[in-house]
């Protein structure tokens, strides 16, 4: 379960989320903030549930899911997750992808997104900063979201990916929906 959503990771909706809710919870956030507050806000950058959740890694050359796949429509606006400067916005392996980097060191990564700001722009958590595409889907950079089964209304999903340094993070942990991280003890 998502803590607080009352769904499961995948297949989990992030419910009410849409461009517009985002862009009125980051003027919301904005307007509440005090002044000088650095406290980051984030929202989803598409409004449709995890197609497929982040999967760590058991070491940093092994195969993983460095993000999450959240399900939306071709064409669909997608927009920055937090405030930040668009640092990249063209094509990465012919998959077009935009990058935000935020001022608390973390780098979001949205793909496959047509970027429609130009690099170097400032953007706050909510505002557009790109379309989602069709995934090349060849075998060489194949769409990982073809096989699952799309909810009603969604025909591609935007990955979505965090980075601090070379460390990738669980987005949903920057919208408060991750799972927690249990510590254990050395067996």
């Amino acid at each position: 379960m998502l803590p607080g959503t009352g769904a499961s990771e995948a297949g989990s909706s992030l419910t009410g989320w849409s461009a517009s809710a985002a862009a009125s919870a980051s003027a919301a956030a904005s307007a509440s903030a005090p002044a000088g507050a650095d406290t980051p806000r984030y929202v989803p950058p598409a409004p449709g549930q995890v197609a497929r959740g982040f999967e760590p890694p058991e070491h940093a050359w092994k195969a993983g899911h460095r993000g999450v796949d959240l399900w939306s429509a071709r064409g669909a606006v997608v927009v920055a997750p937090g405030a930040g400067v668009v640092t990249f916005a063209g094509s990465v392996a012919g998959k077009p992808v935009v990058v935000v980097t935020h001022p608390d060191g973390l780098r979001s990564s949205l793909e496959p997104v047509q970027g429609t700001v130009p690099r170097g722009t400032a953007v706050r958590a909510g505002d557009p900063v790109g379309v989602l595409a069709a995934a090349p889907g060849d075998d060489a950079n194949p769409d990982h979201c073809a096989a699952l089964a799309p909810p009603t209304g969604a025909d591609a999903c935007v990955h979505w990916g965090v980075r601090r340094g070379e460390t990738y993070l669980d987005p949903l942990s920057l919208l408060g929906v991750a799972p927690p991280i249990v510590l254990l003890p050395p067996s």
